[in-house]
């Protein structure tokens, strides 16, 4: 009897064994190989089996009616039910902000397109984080601070109704998109050159020069425009997915995680205007353990992006983006393929970007920072990245960085007195660049350092490039080429 027990009682653990290693199988598991630091193995989000339609809410996807309520009534009841996935089914569906749960998945069928609202009243004014610094935003279309397990996935379509939010510079525009524009009402700058949306937005940008921080005695709700929100804000988040949807069309950046650990992205598309100011790809900043694959980029700045806060708020963080894995990405239109910096105040290091395809950027490979904004950049790989049609520079490490594309960038003068390195001072070095091949660039690398702190140990292996110009090198140290050429001339 006590044997037929204990055989029974093998045979019940051998079973819920079987079961959860069919049910762990069926979580996305990547384990990267070939990888030049230690990079733990990620597994997709702990999504419960639960699951409601967004219809089940009163929704209707005729793109005129506003679904917002359902959403918020959808998201709750999966809650209330320990999380699940939220179907959003084909249809063009109008909505306010999304605000994610923990052990949730939003899922869109693929005929869905989520399209948000272009009333303000939906997006109120929050503290939050943005170009590296703590400031006052508009709430973003989507949505989630301190989450676990979350899931955007799907074939459809999210479009975050960018184009109320944004100004617009002629020169960078036909008269197709520039007098369709200035019909919609808005304010010109005093020379006719920018279309700004309000007085307000207008108020704001002239306090603010080429950045993004205002005159802080501005009315905020006067220029509440001007706190134009990312499309897709993760905030202090852990177990993310995003796999296979398209982000669109967003106020400012598109993808924004922030402090966020153990993140897929998988096979997305990411596409804003080519003009639309701040429309970057995805901004990765200050995150840990982050895979990024098989997704396309069309944007107008720049497309995959590294960060980890700017000056004394990212310092005071202290808050590296670390163990990143980036591979078999396109990207079109766009200020940088792949780019580190300018707010890279708490660090980079241990990333590797691999065969990758860069397709008319302006730069391919794109390093930035300033003075005053300190961090360690260090431990980059760069491998097997295929460029065509380069407008600027293949390669750029510049430490002199503006807040301008790498197009509109003036040379910098040589400095009289070298200030003191210290905790404000960038430093970039450890940076190994394998199997690059361009076809076509203004200048193959450019390189301008800072005196004070040059860039060191920086190697270039096999590589080649086809280009006006080649290389221009300055402030640097144990720059190295191992069979690179450049119009077929050896370096």
């Amino acid at each position: 009897m006590a044997n037929s027990f204990f055989k029974q009682l093998i045979i019940s653990a051998l079973m819920l064994s079987a079961l959860s290693c069919g049910q762990r199988d069926k979580r996305l598991h990547i384990l990267c190989e070939g990888v030049p630091f230690s990079m733990p193995e990620l597994i997709s989000p702990a999504i419960p089996s639960n699951e409601v339609a967004l219809t089940d809410f009163g929704a209707v996807g005729d793109g005129e009616t506003l679904c917002t309520e359902a959403f918020e009534k959808a998201f709750s009841k999966l809650e209330s039910m320990g999380g699940g996935r939220l179907m959003v089914p084909d249809g063009i569906w109008l909505t306010g902000p999304i605000g994610l749960k923990s052990h949730t998945e939003l899922h869109l069928g693929d005929n869905a397109i989520i399209f948000f609202s272009a009333n303000q009243d939906f997006y109120p004014i929050i503290e939050t984080s943005f170009e590296g610094l703590d400031m006052k935003r508009c709430l973003s279309p989507i949505h989630a601070e301190g989450a676990t397990d979350i899931a955007i996935t799907g074939k459809g379509i999210i479009d975050g109704n960018g184009t109320p939010w944004r100004e617009l510079k002629k020169r960078k525009v036909g008269d197709d998109i520039w007098k369709p524009t200035l019909k919609k009402g808005g304010v010109l700058s005093e020379d006719g050159s920018v279309w700004y949306p309000d007085e307000g937005y207008m108020k704001a940008r002239l306090t603010a020069g080429s950045l993004n921080k205002q005159d802080p005695s501005l009315d905020l709700q006067e220029i509440k425009t001007f706190l134009r929100p990312v499309l897709v804000s993760l905030r202090n988040c852990e177990n993310v997915l995003l796999e296979g949807v398209t982000f669109q069309n967003s106020p400012a950046w598109n993808l924004h995680p922030l402090w966020c650990k153990n993140v897929i992205v998988k096979d997305i598309i990411v596409r804003n205007p080519h003009y639309s100011t701040n429309g970057d790809g995805i901004d990765i900043e200050a995150c840990e353990n982050v895979y990024l694959a098989g997704s396309s980029f069309d944007v107008g700045d720049d497309a995959i992006c590294i960060k980890s806060g700017k000056d004394e708020d990212g310092r005071r963080y202290g808050k590296a983006c670390r163990n990143l894995v980036i591979e078999n990405c396109t990207v079109y239109h766009g200020h940088g393929g792949f780019v580190i910096g300018s707010e890279m105040s708490g660090g980079a290091e241990n990333i590797l970007v691999r065969d990758c395809k860069f397709i008319g950027t302006d730069v391919g490979l794109r390093f930035k920072s300033t003075r005053g904004r300190g961090g360690l950049v260090k431990d980059i790989w760069c491998r097997n990245i295929y460029m065509k049609d380069i407008v600027a520079e293949a390669v750029t490490f510049n430490l002199y960085y503006a807040g301008v594309a790498s197009t509109e960038r003036a040379s910098a003068r040589p400095d009289q007195t070298l200030p003191p390195v210290d905790e404000t001072t960038p430093e970039f070095r450890d940076m190994h660049f394998e199997g690059i091949t361009c076809a076509g660039a203004k200048r193959a690398i450019y390189i301008n350092g800072l005196p004070e702190l040059p860039l060191r140990n920086v190697e270039f292996l096999r590589s080649t490039f086809t280009a006006s110009k080649g290389l221009e090198m300055h402030n640097a140290e144990n720059v190295t080429f191992d069979g690179v050429t450049v119009n077929g001339e050896t370096l």
